[in-house]
Parts: structure tokens; sequence; C-alpha cells
């Protein structure tokens, strides 16, 4: 195993980069490229009971996700981008899932760093995991197992997973079942994401940016019908398969950062969607939470931050130069409805109109998804659907999620 890591460090030394120009999307060459990603943010209370703010001391984390790109070779990358002390990790696993937390014994792989079981990630630091031969197939799930022996403080989240986490008293890295872990939420903790390795040229993934409508609040527990995973889905289908990396945050916001609801989508842009390896494409759904706590929310301690809708098109505009800058091809999608929501008045009704108007009309994407024509009530446009609606009137259910992805134009994904 040591020589095989030895070798695949040497390959990637020896791997060809790629020089990007505006609006060019060549395939990827040979290397490392995101097969699933997560936004992390701060430890902080949640809209649903979690363990972020508390953390971990002599605990198994279980984590499953779905991976959307095949490979010779896994990563993962984890964080502590947002811990204040350094996170020792007594052990880590990766190994194809089984339901209910299970996994299948005979795929389980130790995860090391620079060759040791055991590492420290620095505060603020995202580290990557040494290279282990798993090759993992489009649409795979894998569950990431982690052994935190040492008090970890707050630890960084993403809060709203839309999937089941499993804790375990002690070490259980290597449980074929889950009988152990006794404790589940629905946040992922320390994870960033799961690339793998190419030995020949590929499509370009796509990542999609934005709030709770990116990360698929609304859909199915464990189903993976979040928008991202249906569109990877129909991808697939289409025989172009790639990965799309859903960099969603609940509650997140253009130009407002917050302690609980994640960096704006301005600060966080770069490690988000720059950063990631392998990316040809972006798809941009912001704005919908500056419009709706304008107002401010005492109930989640959001003070008032009034966003006009000017100040939302520059904030995309800024976003649209930073992606061309980079290479990426951009595509603007339009906000949902949301009357019947909280976040609805004729003023919140008015900006989101202006916003998307632009949107569809300025020229300023390289091309547009109208979200907001797509899942509209054609009784009354100011609403979802019934048929797309969660219930909430804000975010979509399982179908709105079939649909937003049904309304992309695959051949805009370059």
């Amino acid at each position: 195993m040591r020589t095989l890591r030895a070798l695949l460090a040497l390959l990637l030394v020896l791997l060809p980069t790629t020089i990007a120009t505006a609006g060019v999307n060549p395939p990827e060459p040979p290397g490392w490229s995101a097969a699933w990603t997560t936004s992390p943010h701060l430890p902080s209370k949640s809209f649903a009971p979690n363990w972020s703010q508390t953390g971990f001391a002599n605990q198994t984390l279980r984590q499953v996700i779905r991976v959307a790109e095949t490979g010779a070779a896994v990563r993962v990358r984890l964080t502590n981008r947002y811990g204040t002390t350094p996170l020792a990790v007594a052990g880590a696993t990766i190994a194809r899932s089984v339901a209910d937390g299970g996994i299948r014994p005979e795929s389980v792989r130790n995860l090391t760093v620079r060759l040791s079981p055991t590492f420290r990630i620095a505060p603020g630091a995202d580290i990557a995991t040494d290279p282990v031969a798993l090759a993992l197939a489009p649409m795979e799930s894998v569950t990431i197992t982690l052994y935190l022996a040492e008090p970890t403080g707050p630890a960084t989240q993403h809060a709203q997973a839309i999937a089941t986490t499993y804790r375990a008293e002690g070490d259980h890295r290597a449980d074929p079942t889950a009988d152990a872990f006794t404790e589940t939420t629905q946040t992922w903790y320390y994870l960033a994401g799961v690339d793998v390795l190419n030995l020949v040229p590929r499509r370009r993934s796509v990542v999609t940016f934005g709030d709770s409508i990116t990360d698929g609040v609304g859909s199915t527990t464990n189903a993976d019908n979040r928008f991202p995973d249906e569109l990877a889905e129909r991808l697939a289908a289409s025989g172009n398969p790639r990965a799309v990396l859903n960099q969603g945050i609940g509650g997140n916001r253009v130009t407002v950062d917050s302690d609980w609801l994640g960096e704006s989508a301005l600060r966080r842009f770069q490690r988000d969607v720059l950063d990631q390896p392998g990316v040809g494409t972006v798809i941009i759904l912001e704005g919908t939470n500056d419009i709706g706590l304008s107002a401010g929310a005492p109930e989640m301690d959001e003070p008032a931050v009034p966003v006009s809708a000017e100040q939302l098109i520059a904030a995309h505009r800024s976003l649209i130069e930073r992606a061309r800058a980079k290479g990426l091809r951009v595509i603007g999608a339009t906000l949902l409805p949301f009357q019947g929501s909280p976040y609805y008045s004729e003023e919140a009704e008015a900006k989101r109109d202006a916003l998307n108007e632009w949107i569809r009309t300025s020229g300023a994407y390289d091309a547009v998804v109208d979200l907001a024509a797509a899942l509209a009530d054609p009784v009354d446009p100011r609403s979802l659907a019934p048929a797309f609606d969660s219930g909430d009137h804000l975010h979509p259910s399982d179908a709105g999620y079939h649909a937003m992805a049904a309304a992309v134009n695959l051949s805009d994904l370059r």
C-alpha cells in the first residue's frame, strides 16, 4: 500500500497543469478532480439540533456522501477551518456504503496524512489525505469515518446535510454495521470534499453555488434529490457524466456575512468555487436571502441589513468577473417565487423581479437558466407551483428539484 501511495504521489507531480483562458474550457487533463464537495461554515446554532458547538471527545463519526465522478484513486479533504485549536484525528477510514450506516468490510481503506494514520489539522487549515486505491463509480455512496479521541472543541460543520450522520462512543472506525452508532444528526462535520484521480482527460465539473435551495432543503433526507444531485443524474443519463458540486449553504447571502448562515457569496466564492479542482462551469443561484432578510430575523438573531436590487446586481457582476478571470463559464439562475413565505412582501417581490429581469436580459452571464419560470405557479407566477412546493412556499419539493435540473440546457455546461 505504501508503494502504491508513493507511485501515485509521484504521478501527480508529473501530471500536466491546465492554462485556462476566459470562456474556454478544454477537457481537464489527468489529475485530481472534485467528485463531491460541501461548504463548511462556523460551528453555531442551527436550524435543527446538532453537535457543532459542543464538538467531540472519544467518539466516532460516520458520514455518508455520494460521489458523481469516477477515478482510479481517492483522497478526502478534511477541514478545521473554523476551529480554534488543532484537530487531532486518531484514525479515519473510507469505505463503500451499505444501508443504515453500514459499510462493506472488504472495501475499508485507512486514511493517512504523510503516511501516518494519526494526524492533526491546524486551526483554520484544510488538509487532503494521502491517495488510497478505491475506484469509485459515478453515483456511488461512500462512508467516511473519523475517530476523534481527544476533545475537539466546537466543530467546523455543514449544518444542513439532508443526510444522516452517525455518532458512537469509542473507536468504531471499521465496524461493518452501525449498531454502535446510537446517535444521529443531519449535519456534516470536518468534511470539505472528496477528490478522485483521473488518468485520462475528462469533462470538467460543474459547481452549483447558492443558498438553501442549492443545498437541498425541502428534499427527502438520504435520497440525494437535491438540485445538484438531480442535475448529475441527468448528465449521466445523457451519456455525458461529470461531477456536479454542491456549494450551497442554508440562509446564505450574496452581500452579508453571518455567524450561522455562512460567509457571504462574495467572500467564499474563491474557496468554494475558484479553488475547486477540475471545475469548468459555475451556476449561481443567490440573492433570495439578501432580499428576504433585509428586514432582519429576530428569531435567528439576524439584524436588519437592507440590500437593494442594485447592490445585488453589482455583486453578481463581481462574481461573474472573478469566474471569467479563472476561465470558467458562468450561468445565472433566476430566483424562485416565494409568495406565501415569511420573505414575501411587495417590496421584496419588486427586488426579485428586478434582479431576475437583469439576469435574463443583461447579457452579463454566459447563459441563463430561468428557474423562476420553470417552477412558478401558472395561475400566480409569484408563487411556486403546488407540485413543486415543499410546503413552506420557499423551498422546492423533490419534484421541484427535479424540475430545476430539467430546466438546465445541458449544452450550456461546457
